[in-house]
């Protein structure tokens, strides 16, 4: 991979450099450091399309979104980012606070040179992207949010799905690092969170279980946990989310999910100028790999829906 340093931040080297990432035809990579954190991007399309910034979530990485990366809508630049500690970026100097992980990836926008993107994010990455557009509205021209909650939630909306929560949040918080490298708890989580499963052959699996059995990636997925559900989630039950967001949203979401329920992505309750929610049958969880197809089209029609005449290059 070549190597691309955009300021004088400490460097710290991806966990095992020796293990490349999986194959996509026609990507470039490179490491892009931003607030001491050395990310690892993925991009396809031109490079002076319109950027788009696609942002994964747990257990994955870029690989996620290898068919967007592969056959990138025309105009677009795809910019897949492995979130700090996760696939090839380097770890966090946090324990994966979730406000501190969208101020590293606006710094990496910043260090990219982006002003303005189109944004697309699945589960934490869909959560990073929420906490980004109701921050920094004015870097955002429209949002993509895959299989996540949104955060306008109160205890009346929580309490009924918080069971799901519960049947692995808690086991990764308290033993993530042991599960994720030593045991297939992995292609568990995959086996029953898929319905499409021929998008989720041994090898796609692989990709994914063999990198959290590095202890870097093993121990950011416990953080995420962690922090998650000792620090964030008792903070949310007291104070809720209050602000308004101005970005046009369009949620899409598998209704098979068994981790996250539809509803807590319904338009009734989300505090937004422009949000809408499509339910999509007979998909699970991971919809941008089960669904590729409908993915890369609502991109394209949020794209031409929020054009302007001065989009960024």
């Amino acid at each position: 991979m070549r190597q691309r340093q955009r300021n004088s931040g400490s460097t710290t080297p991806a966990a095992t450099e020796s293990v490349d990432p999986p194959a996509i035809p026609g990507v470039r990579r490179s490491f892009v450091t931003a607030r001491g954190i050395r990310f690892h991007v993925t991009e396809a399309g031109p490079a002076d399309g319109r950027p788009v910034l696609a942002l994964h979530g747990w257990p994955q990485h870029h690989y996620a979104y290898r068919h967007l990366l592969a056959d990138p809508p025309e105009g677009l630049r795809i910019i897949a980012v492995d979130l700090p500690g996760y696939g090839w970026s380097g770890p966090a100097p946090h324990r994966w606070v979730k406000d501190e992980v969208a101020s590293d990836v606006l710094a990496l926008l910043d260090e990219l040179g982006l002003d303005q993107v189109l944004l697309v994010g699945h589960d934490w990455g869909g959560y990073i992207g929420y906490l980004m557009v109701l921050r920094e509205p004015e870097r955002f021209d429209g949002y993509l949010a895959l299989n996540i909650a949104h955060p306008w939630q109160t205890l009346r909306t929580v309490l009924p799905h918080l069971w799901r929560f519960m049947l692995y949040q808690p086991p990764v918080a308290a033993f993530g690092t042991f599960l994720h490298q030593r045991t297939r708890f992995l292609d568990l989580m995959f086996a029953k969170g898929v319905e499409n499963h021929a998008e989720f052959g041994p090898e796609v699996v692989r990709a994914y279980a063999d990198r959290f059995r590095d202890p870097m990636v093993a121990c950011t997925a416990t953080d995420t946990y962690r922090t998650f559900l000792l620090r964030e989630l008792p903070r949310a039950g007291r104070t809720g989310e209050s602000r308004r967001a101005t970005v046009p949203i369009r949620a899409l979401f598998g209704v098979d999910d068994g981790a996250i329920h539809h509803s807590l992505a319904a338009a009734e309750t989300a505090q937004a100028d422009d949000y809408t929610l499509e339910r999509v049958t007979n998909c699970g969880h991971f919809i941008a790999e089960e669904r590729p197809d409908l993915v890369r089209a609502r991109l394209i029609t949020l794209a031409a829906d929020t054009s302007r005449p001065d989009s960024q290059g």
